[in-house]
């Protein structure tokens, strides 16, 4: 096929790959190509929020990558779920939204050396596109003529009223209350509170710390993910182009007495059910962005010939740009579940283990868009510390009135919650790395969880808050039962052993092409996101934007975050930054 040449070329059109294709192609004199491997998101279960349940481990919607064998987890290997369609991960994950906590910016900041990543830098970048649905009281005021003092301060961390007043979109990112309520999960609120975590009703204002609901990107009881918020109002411009069923095998470079340049990219696309090879270019002064995801943008450029040159020549790929840091540093929060049974009180265990509760189940949401139909996967939040000597939160806990075996097993029989816990700040760090010189094959996949002191004694001191809250008073007339991990765990070693037995990941993979300051050599891209070429330069033509380019991972869900990054990329990106 002939070769095509676009101003803009975007490989992966997910979290942040449909908010880049928005902004770009703003410019209408500016040719944009988004580039998806999978298919479009048109599969129902993609759309209903409790169809997550069947988009992971789903070859429609998920690349379906596996780790390697994990020492921390005792041997066991993990699924790996990532997003293969139109939106990406915003397809098929928990839909929670989260900023993080402010510290997370700032020591982005202080490692980029660079204070646009600052929070007080960054929250505009977060307000850019988002659509509160407290700010939905605010337009109702500012109609009426007045905004309440407490929906004046809201306002001034969520989104800009004034607009709202205008009749202008407060943005295009909804985040909605939940349409649901558990009294398991307000008796779990209320013993965390008397365990000593505040309530909370705003995870992001800066400081996450509390116990309150979830926020969810939906709209009306709907998954709201980044193709229906960013790319539906806009795949009619004339100088937007997408390609669905389009995997990229690598990138052109070259390198001359001027430095490494990308000059386009080497691709293979599903037509009539036939893989054909193409290629498309980058005009004079466009840009090659990689928006794969923290493993697939490292995997393309290892497939490039950019990383660790032992590593590629191993391979058989000719090395063009030495970057050692590419697919090194990856971050994960690991989940581990605890299951409590319980009397008295209703969860969905019973619930769905019904065909009658199954009924009710469907026709509430048909009705109402509401129940067990329209839940993320975690409905409660609590973010707490560790330990009285931790100076921030550094446990955040996703509560579910629900329990399974692992993830994708039916539920089990008896009615229990599970409250998940993960350390927002792991120090252990993993790798993703090719495995052939072929583009099919997936990449090794190595998160290294728990293998390190600090993260195993954390691990064994987030059980104990979690049976500190599961025996507060709130929670006694249910009468908890710990059923996994068990009560006969109780040193560090066992709960830290244990930990390597039953935790999963939480599907949050960040790092493996970070930024950095020049003298990092371990860091990928520089603080604008420009890919360096291991000459104290930048490859040009080639930025990276997604989770892969964070330094260290956010105290928190990374939906959102990544979202962030892209817009103020795009930016970046339009100035010529």
């Amino acid at each position: 096929m002939s070769d095509a040449t676009f101003d803009y070329i975007i490989i992966g059109a997910g979290t942040a790959g449909c908010l880049l294709a928005n902004r770009l192609s703003a410019d209408s004199s500016k040719q944009v190509l988004l580039i998806e491997a999978g298919q479009a998101d048109n599969y129902h279960w993609i759309h209903i929020p409790v169809g997550y349940l069947y988009c992971i481990g789903n070859p429609r919607t998920d690349w379906l990558y596996q780790t390697e064998a994990d020492k921390g987890l005792n041997g066991r290997k993990l699924r790996y779920p990532r997003g293969k369609t139109l939106g990406g991960c915003s397809s098929i994950n928990g839909m929670i939204y989260m900023r993080g906590q402010a510290r997370d910016y700032d020591n982005w900041a202080a490692a980029t050396g660079d204070d646009d990543w600052s929070w007080k830098s960054s929250l505009p970048d977060f307000l850019a596109h988002e659509d509160h649905y407290k700010l939905d009281s605010i337009q109702r005021s500012i109609y009426a003529g007045k905004v309440p003092e407490t929906l004046e301060k809201f306002a001034s961390m969520h989104g800009n009223y004034a607009n709202a007043g205008a009749g202008k979109s407060t943005g295009e990112w909804r985040v909605e209350k939940q349409r649901l309520s558990w009294e398991i999960l307000d008796a779990f609120s209320l013993a965390a509170q008397q365990a000593g975590i505040p309530a909370s009703e705003d995870f992001n204002t800066g400081d996450n710390e509390g116990v309150g609901y979830f926020e969810v990107n939906q709209r009306r009881g709907w998954r709201w993910n980044a193709s229906k918020a960013f790319l539906r109002s806009v795949k009619s411009r004339a100088n937007l182009t997408v390609w669905t069923q389009t995997q990229v095998a690598k990138l052109s470079l070259t390198t001359d007495a001027a430095g490494a340049r990308c000059t386009g990219a080497e691709l293979v696309r599903q037509i009539r059910g036939r893989g054909e090879r193409t290629s498309v270019s980058i005009a004079q002064g466009g840009e090659m962005i990689l928006s794969a995801g923290a493993v697939g943008s490292p995997q393309i450029l290892q497939l490039s010939g950019i990383g660790d040159s032992a590593s590629l020549n191993a391979l058989g790929i000719k090395p063009q740009v030495d970057l050692k840091g590419v697919g090194a540093n990856l971050q994960d929060h690991l989940q581990i579940r605890a299951v409590f049974k319980v009397q008295g009180v209703k969860t969905l265990n019973a619930l769905a283990n019904s065909l009658w509760g199954k009924a009710m189940i469907g026709l509430e949401y048909a009705l109402f868009r509401s129940g067990p139909m329209s839940m993320a996967p975690s409905q409660l939040g609590a973010f707490t510390r560790s330990s009285p000597d931790q100076p921030h939160a550094n446990l955040e806990y996703h509560v579910q009135p629900l329990s399974l075996d692992a993830f994708g097993e039916p539920l089990h029989n008896f009615p229990a919650f599970t409250a998940s816990v993960c350390n927002l700040n792991p120090t252990s760090r993993g790798t993703i790395s090719l495995k052939s010189n072929r583009f099919e094959d997936a990449p090794a996949i190595a998160p290294n969880y728990l293998s390190t002191e600090e993260d195993r004694k954390v691990a064994a001191e987030s059980l104990r808050v979690t049976r500190r809250i599961a025996a507060q008073p709130a929670l006694a007339k249910y009468k908890p039962e710990e059923f996994k991990p068990g009560v006969q765990y109780q040193s560090d070693d066992e709960l830290a052993k244990l930990a390597g037995d039953i935790a999963t990941t939480i599907f949050h993979p960040v790092g493996t092409a970070k930024m950095g300051r020049d003298d990092d050599v371990t860091s990928v891209v520089d603080s604008h996101l420009r890919v360096r070429d291991g000459q104290g330069s930048r490859v040009q033509g080639l930025r990276v934007v997604d989770a892969s380019v964070m330094p260290s991972i956010t105290s928190g869900n990374t939906n959102s975050p990544t979202l962030m990054i892209a817009e103020k990329a795009a930016r970046w990106i339009i100035q010529g930054k």
